[in-house]
């Protein structure tokens, strides 16, 4: 036996998920526009590691946008892992390489491997994490549902 779910409450649904999926897609924005800053503006170890926990809370609010009724700690795990992937591919030197070559996979990849990104990558994720529960807060106030949020 199936059971329907009332219109009013799938269009509600719906408007979630494209809230959220709008909501991620800004960050998106906000989070390069920031990342591209930090690069022109600092130096030194803010603008590596800054870089670093941006990287991925970028590649967290791109999951978000994927899949925009994934569950917080889900899209910071899976933001975690992709960042630390990439970080231990840099191992191969196969990011080098290709690094030397384009200015997108250098921003994309890195070229060196260093240990302490592993932590600030941590940091962007937990960021995301945070991030993500409290707009689900502030959009779950009396009267509002969304799938935001989820831990």
């Amino acid at each position: 036996m199936t059971t329907s779910v009332p219109a009013s409450r799938r269009s509600r649904a719906v408007s979630g998920r494209a809230r959220t999926r709008l909501t991620a897609v800004g960050a998106v924005v906000v989070t390069l526009c920031a990342g591209l800053g930090l690069r022109i503006v600092a130096t030194g170890s803010l603008a590596k590691y800054g870089g670093d926990a941006l990287y991925t809370l970028l590649v967290f609010a791109l999951v978000v946008a994927a899949v925009p009724r994934v569950a917080a700690r889900r899209a910071a795990a899976g933001a975690l892992a992709v960042s630390w992937a990439v970080e231990f591919l840099q191992l191969t030197g196969v990011p080098a390489e290709l690094s030397r070559h384009s200015v997108f996979a250098r921003l994309v990849l890195g070229s060196t491997f260093n240990p302490p990104d592993l932590f600030w990558y941590a940091v962007g994720a937990a960021a995301g994490w945070l991030g993500h529960v409290a707009a689900g807060r502030l959009w779950a106030r009396p009267g509002r549902r969304s799938g935001v949020g989820r831990v």
